[in-house]
């Protein structure tokens, strides 16, 4: 019996090298390709979009099967207008305004993930105000768009007046010059070039934290793929999602060399200010993200801020809100165990 066992072993060793030359012969599936996805942003490249071309340069987009083109947008470029129409498949989208008005026009868009929790939109005052009812005594730079959205809720919510705005023409100098004025700008951006210009830092307003509770920087995608890729939606939301945890919280060199290269205007110390603005102010990481995660959107909050947007008379009732967003593809705490503890 023991020269049979013997045998037996010997054989075992065989049988295991046939198996792997013959699964070496054999033809093998081959690799999936990597979906080809393009994102149209709605700006220039600058650290307010850092999360997305964190997820690029760090291979978080390859690793979720995706090859992404990330599309800058500018003044010259609307990268809007190519979602509908299908030459991009998804879209940084402002706020929630917009995603709202395309419900009206029936536009087949929708928003699949919020990465700000809070619009970065302040109003910038000289540092003798103190108090946010000061500003109501003061002129407003406010551009054409603000006057006719946040800023009517300034005036139904706080009392503001249309007599106080002066037009914004998106430069320091006239507030810089008159000490009893305030200006809008991006808590991430403009009080840079009011401290680099004007040597002194502004007191700042950010006007989510009084109530304007839309949130901003918004993947909006067409309706149509969300029907019928839905995985693919899923995969590129939850890659930007993760993208935004490391471009925060871990190494974003790569990512802001990335910036660099498509926005050469920008500097170091620029990207370091907004990334400080985000993390200060909680426009990524506040609220509910605490518990749903980066991206997080509730029906409540989009309720509230529609209802607050008819009581100003910026959207008119009756429009479905429903249709402008889904919660399909957020909320499930994706990218958590990235944000410290």
């Amino acid at each position: 019996m023991r020269p049979r066992l013997s045998r037996l072993r010997c054989l075992f060793p065989l049988a295991a090298l046939c198996a792997l030359v013959a699964a070496t012969l054999l033809p093998t599936a081959p690799a999936r390709a990597a979906d080809k996805v393009t994102f149209g942003t709605n700006w220039v490249a600058q650290a307010e979009h850092g999360g997305f071309y964190q997820a690029f340069a760090d291979g978080t987009y390859a690793k979720y099967g995706l090859n992404v083109t990330i599309l800058p947008g500018g003044p010259q470029a609307n990268n809007r207008l190519l979602l509908p129409v299908g030459k991009i498949d998804f879209y940084m989208g402002g706020n929630m305004l917009q995603a709202i008005s395309s419900v009206v026009e029936e536009i087949p868009t929708q928003v699949v993930a919020a990465m700000f929790q809070k619009d970065p939109q302040v109003l910038i005052a000289h540092p003798d105000v103190t108090a946010f009812e000061q500003l109501k005594t003061r002129t407003l730079f406010i551009s054409k768009e603000g006057l006719a959205s946040y800023y009517q809720w300034l005036v139904d919510a706080y009392g503001f007046s249309e007599d106080q705005v002066k037009p914004y023409t998106f430069n320091a100098a006239p507030f810089l010059v008159d000490k009893n004025s305030a200006m809008q700008g991006y808590i991430t951006s403009e009080p840079y070039a009011v401290e680099q210009q004007g040597g002194f830092k502004p007191t700042l307003f950010l006007l989510a934290d009084y109530g304007f509770q839309t949130y901003a920087t918004t993947i909006e995608t067409r309706n149509e793929l969300v029907k019928q890729n839905p995985d693919l939606v899923q995969r590129f939301v939850d890659a930007s999602i993760i993208g935004w945890y490391n471009y925060l919280y871990g190494d974003n060199a790569k990512a802001n060399a990335l910036i660099k290269q498509d926005n050469p205007e920008i500097t170091d110390a620029m990207i370091a200010f907004t990334i400080a603005r985000m993390k200060e102010y909680g426009i990524v990481d506040s609220g509910d993200t605490a518990s749903l995660g980066i991206g997080a959107m509730t029906d409540a909050r989009m309720k509230g801020f529609y209802d607050t947007m008819v009581k100003a008379k910026v959207l008119e009732p009756g429009i479905d809100i429903a249709k402008s967003y889904t919660l399909q593809f957020v909320n499930k705490g994706v990218g958590k165990e990235l944000a410290p503890k």
